[in-house]
């Protein structure tokens, strides 16, 4: 007997292969065999939105093998990715392949374990129609809004543009809070705060709260002068102390969306950048003690569920390396949020005895960060609460009142392992001294402070999740790759962790607001997400759906091209102090294809044209010149000699201040498994391995 297991990738393939022995044979798909075409719509919108699937052709000498090695054996098992999309993939392999659809050869596994791949083999099961229809309509409809909105930007704002059904809500999200910070007007306020201490002399901040007992809001300096001068020369008197306790409870295991933001938050990682290497531990990676295996469940997932099997290995690693005090006397349970899928469990390791130290030497410092990230996460969900001991002081001088607050650490619990992260930063707990109520406290400074109300923030890719997810916009599989479609199609460029919308992002979504406010409506969207989450539960047709959407879609174009005829929509330019070297008028910046360029305001008498870049501190190794950090066609930072047309050097890696201790040329730093730093200079040889 021969049985050809087919899965995605060549990585999952290595790790399989290894548990299922001999008379079987794995082979990788490579992602999708089958597509709609790049060329043309490929969805005949008349009959009924049938796409016309064509194979890709640069997988034919894969297609052509595989076809031979399913012929030959005896059975033929689709093992893809257990979520729509690699449901949608064993479709068109069965069709490739010439397998009944109703045949039961579709197999799942949610970890990439002996005891995963045992059972998931064990139970196969038919392809699941509905699931392929959800993503089938899923593709539909962003095919019909990428190739017939696409080009219509293309006539009125600027060639090589796109949008999308959700990269295009998302741009709006961006643009809106933009907006709402350009229209922000401050409002000001002040406070009072004062620096005390106690008998024990430690000192401890009190801030000003109110007079009477009732709270008061301070709004000008005359108030503040005041309230000062009412309180000069008055003794401060602790009036109450109140002490308490409080309870943290830890945060549930990763799902998709909360593994992102918090690889954003506390690794600074964009979300391609985490979902990489969650895949790659998934698939399958090199360890000491086990070999070639899956470190974590699948990472697609937005369920909470845990299986006893890894509740009851936590539990035991927890009473083992802890002590049974930090182990709840009745398991933590975390619900989904409602409509959440179920089909597999949270972000987990599957072994949870195994822990990040133990596998560090096979991994890359991504996948070691994200394994710890996902490790700690899980541990600390199945440990006992965090106990704070709280105490308010409440303080008066003359009729003022001022209260200070402190905690303590009673029992550490979950803490003793892992802090979920946050969006904005919060001031650490301070202990207070002991404070006895009637007791006098010596005054070290008082002083009033004026601010200013700020406005929102910009959204950072974590936040911007967030917002997504709780709008109900896509699903957390698409927030990585249309974060990166947005900023890589220059509608949203990052400062530090923020996210700005380009003078682009913000025209482009101003036409649309205006002739396709439907489309990128966040209520209309989310609704759009429902209704195909229907589809995928079998109480939707997809076709109803497509045909729901496309009237009214259809006709939002059809007047968006009558009320734009003969209309282009310009992108302002960015002025610049720069003059050009060549003619002498002034040097602006400009939105091109590829971003960002600099041209001269002569054009097309002078045709003086450079790339906009950010000056590093290195400098070329060949030619001593000044290094500039860039951009590619597809937005990956690269570093070339501003004199890059004579000397030709360019280099991936990041220049950094250090210079070399054997030449004194700029040192570069290599990121990944193989990181390092080194001199890039002919001949030299110096690096460190790190």
């Amino acid at each position: 007997m021969s049985k050809l297991v087919i899965v995605e990738s060549p990585a999952k393939s290595k790790t399989i292969k290894k548990y299922l022995g001999r008379g079987y044979e794995v082979m990788a798909s490579m992602g999708h065999l089958r597509d709609l075409p790049k060329s043309t719509l490929g969805v005949d919108i008349e009959n009924d939105f049938t796409p016309k699937y064509i194979n890709v052709r640069k997988q034919s000498a894969l297609i052509k093998e595989l076809v031979k090695k399913a012929k030959k054996a005896d059975k033929v098992y689709l093992a893809t990715d257990p979520d729509r999309e690699g449901e949608a993939i064993s479709w068109h392999l069965s069709h490739i392949l010439g397998l009944d659809i109703n045949d039961a050869n579709r197999v799942s596994f949610n970890e990439i374990t002996k005891t995963g791949i045992v059972k998931g083999m064990k139970n196969p099961r038919k392809i699941d129609i509905d699931l392929f229809h959800s993503q089938q309509a899923r593709r539909i409809l962003d095919r019909i809004v990428g190739y017939k909105l696409s080009p219509f930007l293309w006539r009125k704002v600027a060639s090589g543009l796109s949008a999308g059904r959700v990269q295009s809500v998302a741009v709006r999200i961006i643009v809106d809070r933009e907006n709402e910070i350009n229209a922000f007007i401050p409002k000001e306020y002040w406070s009072i705060d004062a620096l005390l201490s106690a008998k024990t002399k430690k000192q401890f901040a009190a801030k000003f709260y109110g007079k009477d007992g009732k709270k008061l809001e301070i709004e000008d300096e005359k108030t503040t002068n005041d309230i000062l001068a009412g309180i000069k020369g008055k003794d401060f008197v602790v009036d109450k102390v109140k002490k308490g306790t409080k309870k943290r409870s830890p945060a549930p295991p990763f799902i998709t969306s909360t593994l992102q933001q918090d690889a954003s938050r506390k690794l600074n990682f964009q979300t391609h950048r985490t979902m990489r290497a969650a895949q790659q531990l998934y698939e399958g990676v090199p360890t000491e003690e086990y070999g070639e295996i899956g470190l974590i469940t699948y990472m697609r997932t937005d369920s909470l569920r845990i299986s006893d099997e890894a509740r009851a290995e936590a539990a035991e690693y927890i009473t083992q390396v802890y002590g049974k005090e930090y182990l709840p006397a009745n398991p933590n349970v975390y619900r989904s949020k409602s409509g959440a899928q179920d089909a597999h469990e949270a972000i987990r390791p599957t072994m949870p005895s195994l822990s990040p130290d133990r596998v560090k030497a096979g991994l890359t410092a991504d996948q070691y960060k994200v394994y710890k990230l996902i490790w700690e996460r899980f541990i600390a969900s199945q440990m006992t609460v965090a106990e704070m001991n709280t105490v308010q002081a409440e303080i008066k001088a003359a009729d003022y009142n001022f209260r200070a607050s402190g905690s303590t650490i009673k029992f550490a619990g979950f803490l003793v392992l892992y802090e979920e992260g946050k969006d904005v930063k919060e001031d650490d707990p301070k202990e207070l001294p002991v404070l006895t109520e009637g007791e006098i406290l010596k005054l070290h400074k008082l002083e009033g402070n004026q601010h200013f109300t700020e406005p929102p923030p910009r959204y950072t890719e974590a936040t911007l999740i967030k917002m997504l997810e709780e709008k109900g916009i896509g699903r957390p599989s698409t927030y990585s790759p249309v974060i990166s479609t947005i900023t890589q199609k220059n509608y949203v460029e990052r400062e530090g962790k923020a996210l700005k919308p380009t003078t682009l992002g913000e025209v482009t979504t101003t036409l649309m607001k205006e002739h396709f406010d439907t489309v990128i409506d966040i209520t209309f969207t989310a609704g759009m997400e429902n209704q195909l989450d229907l589809v995928e539960a079998g109480e939707q047709k997809w076709v109803d759906v497509l045909r729901e959407f496309y009237g009214g879609f259809d006709t939002l174009l059809q007047n968006a091209e009558k009320a734009m005829e003969g209309v282009f929509m310009k992108i302002p330019d960015e002025e610049t102090d720069e003059v050009c070297e060549k003619c002498g008028k002034p040097i602006v910046i400009k939105m091109g294809r590829f971003g960002k360029f600099k041209a001269c305001t002569g054009f097309p008498e002078c045709k003086n044209a450079k790339p906009l870049a950010d000056p590093t501190e290195g400098k070329c190794p060949v030619c001593g010149g000044m290094i500039y950090q860039k951009k590619s066609k597809r937005g990956k930072v690269y570093f070339s000699c501003e004199n890059f047309k004579e000397c030709k050097f360019w280099i991936w890696d990041t220049p950094i201040k250090d210079l070399c201790p054997s030449c004194s040329s700029t040192m570069f730093k290599k990121g990944g498994k193989n990181a390092k730093t080194y001199c890039a200079k002919q001949d030299c040889g110096y690096e460190v391995n790190e």
